[in-house]
């Protein structure tokens, strides 16, 4: 294919165009057919509704381990003109907003770990009642309770009681079906850039309960296994510019 037949075929495929892509397309069209076909998969193959798509690119750029703003715009721009809502998109960055908890997560159960070692803990404390009932609120709210959840209960239930609130509001208020926000929380789990298993295995573990299917849940995968493509997208035009000085 020639430069100018891979634009147009990126732009029926994928439905936008950038200088971004344009400097891919100057120094390695190739390249960029490649990539093309890579993330293409999801779109000429793929299950999920293309509203659904661009939230969970969303979900992957915003997060806090990646922030890749350039393609934060462009899928919510994208996102906006499928007729996503501004509330939808909202409630997907405030579920990507969830994932500082996972410094909890891991950091708790090596302190735990740590105070045994030390001879300072023998094992767990009994909940009380108050800590009972923060429990009760978790799993009413977020329809699931995970075992790595009882030390941070037992350890710091204030801050575990703020969490349930903070977590919890896209849950009492959010417009998204149960289905596709525990999607963003598999897409920003699997993401590269973090990586996180046991979120990763507890969302898809709850994503099939609400009625997910294994295509649906590959799907999600695929979307983020083109986070790479970064790398490139980043650093393209910056050559380009070099090149050009």
């Amino acid at each position: 294919m020639t430069p100018e037949e891979i634009k147009d075929e990126f732009i029926r495929v994928r439905g936008t165009w950038s200088e971004t892509w344009e400097a891919v397309l100057r120094l390695d069209p190739d390249f960029l057919l490649a990539y093309l076909n890579f993330s293409a998969v999801p779109w000429r193959h793929g299950v999920l509704d293309p509203k659904v798509k661009e939230l969970i690119y969303i979900a992957i750029d915003a997060n806090a381990t990646h922030m890749y703003l350039p393609g934060v715009r462009q899928h919510i721009r994208a996102a906006l003109q499928l007729g996503v809502t501004p509330q939808e998109i909202m409630e997907v960055l405030e579920l990507a907003a969830t994932l500082g908890i996972h410094a909890m997560n891991i950091g708790v159960p090596i302190l735990v770990e740590v105070l045994e070692e030390k001879g300072l803990r023998t094992g767990p404390a009994p909940l009380t009642p108050g800590q009972e009932k923060i429990k009760d609120d978790f799993t009413s709210t977020r329809g699931y309770w995970h075992s790595f959840w009882d030390e941070i209960l037992e350890l710091d239930p204030e801050l575990f009681t703020a969490y349930t609130e903070f977590s919890s509001v896209p849950w009492r208020t959010g417009v998204l079906e149960p289905k596709v926000k525990e999607f963003v929380y598999i897409a920003f789990d699997t993401a590269a850039t973090h990586l996180y298993v046991k979120g990763l295995k507890l969302h898809i573990e709850n994503a099939i309960g609400y009625g997910a299917t294994a295509r649906e849940i590959l799907e999600v995968m695929e979307i983020a296994s083109v986070l790479g493509i970064h790398a490139v997208t980043a650093a393209a035009p910056i050559l380009l510019e070099e090149m050009e000085r």
